[in-house]
């Protein structure tokens, strides 16, 4: 059973650690979110697996860390600047803004219900900053509203240092900066996120099968985190719905706890991107509308070799949102069960690949130095093993150990006692079956590298 509320979700991420109201203490700022101790550790492992995914296991694909800022020139000629916007909707009666695509209660305000609104007018999404010591508006750069256009600037210089050949990716992680109107629903749509991204460039007419290529392997690696494939539905975007650049775009849409939404995306960007900051674009067959007369000063193009023809690569693109798959795999591994004569207990399910803690090592008494002692070994040698965090939990109460380590996804808890003394093993405890089983110190690494691996 996954959570039946967004609450409950709230509920367990502040209470346990995983993520915070940034500037808690002076009120909060509405859309934006700190990750705690357990929050950052789970978000590092789903990029990581993601990283491994997208680069390790791919023999055609290069990774990329691009700057923040952007120039206005670049979100210029991508069409950031004159279409990357939202319908703004101000309530005259209780001064609230809201996106007009968000009143569902027939032209009502959801706040006051009022029916007084202003028409809808365009509202620039981008977060605009100043560059050098004055601020005198001739000098300004965007926070970037994705990581996608750093990777089509920098497309030759990987071409040209990789030696790479079509088709191949370029992936990205990253920070991105939209000033949303109205956030909402936890951290499904904040104004600071992290997005994870792959360009992947192909020759044009084999772009629909690389498309599909995608959306099946995207589906497929939201499955290996965990999500249930019935909870991932494959939504064809409106053709009047379309971004600016897609020629076909499908979500991977996944069901939160406040409805079905978008999870990731995957998009056939066409020639659109490196059409639109190549130089000397008329030089070129350009399928899709771009803005001419780019002032780049490089060719982003390719050479068919056995054409002996340039041309400007097709691009697909799945591109995640960090966040929203926390919030997903969070609400996917959600648990209440009721044990011990009725007692409740609430575990997270995840897959312990993804797990914030890989293991807790457990003294049965805190005060007993030999016990203690022992348990900061045992942790020390598993935290070498480089599998994942492991903590030593030296509280004494075996039960709110356990009762903790099951909130927080722990797959396994190792707990030191008095009978470790004698025949040197521990007891496994088991986060999902809660099943013990005594393993002893000697093969404890193979035990523990074989239950991650």
């Amino acid at each position: 059973m996954t959570a039946q509320t967004m609450e409950e979700l709230v509920s367990l991420c502040k209470r346990r650690g995983f993520l915070f109201q940034s500037n808690d203490i002076y009120g909060g700022i509405k859309g934006l979110y700190d990750y705690g101790p357990m929050g950052v550790e789970f978000k590092n492992n789903l990029k990581q697996a993601w990283w491994k995914s997208m680069v390790y296991e791919r023999d055609d694909t290069e990774g990329l860390d691009a700057s923040i800022l952007s120039s206005p020139v670049v979100l210029k000629h991508s069409g950031h600047e004159d279409t990357f916007t939202d319908p703004l909707v101000d309530c005259r009666a209780c001064k609230s803004r809201w996106r007009a695509d968000q009143l569902f209660e027939n032209n009502r305000c959801p706040n006051c219900k009022s029916e007084d609104l202003t028409e809808p007018r365009p509202f620039n999404l981008m977060f605009k900053t100043a560059i050098g010591p004055v601020d005198d508006g001739s000098s300004f750069a965007y926070l970037r509203p994705e990581t996608c256009q750093q990777i089509f600037t920098n497309f030759k210089n990987i071409l040209d240092s990789t030696s790479r050949t079509v088709p191949f990716g370029i992936a990205q992680m990253g920070k991105a900066f939209r000033n949303e109107i109205t956030p909402r629903n936890f951290i499904f749509r904040v104004r600071e996120f992290e997005q994870m991204e792959l360009e992947f460039f192909v020759k044009p007419g084999t772009d629909d099968e690389w498309h599909e290529y995608w959306i099946n392997k995207r589906i497929e690696w939201w499955v290996n985190q965990g999500i249930k494939k019935e909870n991932l539905k494959k939504i064809e975007v409106e053709k009047n719905e379309l971004a600016h650049y897609s020629k076909r775009t499908v979500d991977i849409n996944y069901v939160f706890p406040h409805g079905e939404e978008e999870l990731e995306g995957v998009a056939n960007r066409t020639d659109f991107d490196l059409g639109s900051h190549t130089k000397n674009q008329n030089d070129f067959k350009i399928t899709s509308e771009v803005m001419k007369n780019s002032s780049s000063t490089t060719k982003l193009a390719v050479q068919d070799l056995e054409e002996k023809k340039w041309y400007i690569p097709y691009v697909i693109e799945p591109s995640a949102g960090v966040d929203r798959g926390v919030l997903a795999l969070l609400n996917e591994a959600y648990r209440e069960e009721n044990v011990d004569n009725d007692n409740k207990r609430i575990l997270l399910s995840l897959k312990p690949h993804l797990s914030p803690i890989k293991a807790a090592v457990i003294p049965l008494k805190k005060n007993n130095e030999e016990l203690v002692n022992l348990s900061k070994e045992i942790k020390s040698n598993l935290q070498k093993l480089g599998l994942g965090r492991v903590v030593l939990e030296n509280s004494g109460n075996i039960g709110k150990n356990y009762r903790r380590h099951d909130e927080i996804g722990t797959p396994i808890c190792l707990t030191v006692d008095f009978e470790t003394l004698e025949d040197k093993s521990v007891t496994v405890r088991d986060r999902d079956t809660m099943k013990q089983e005594r393993v002893s110190i000697e093969n404890l690494s193979e035990y523990y590298k074989k239950y991650f691996n």
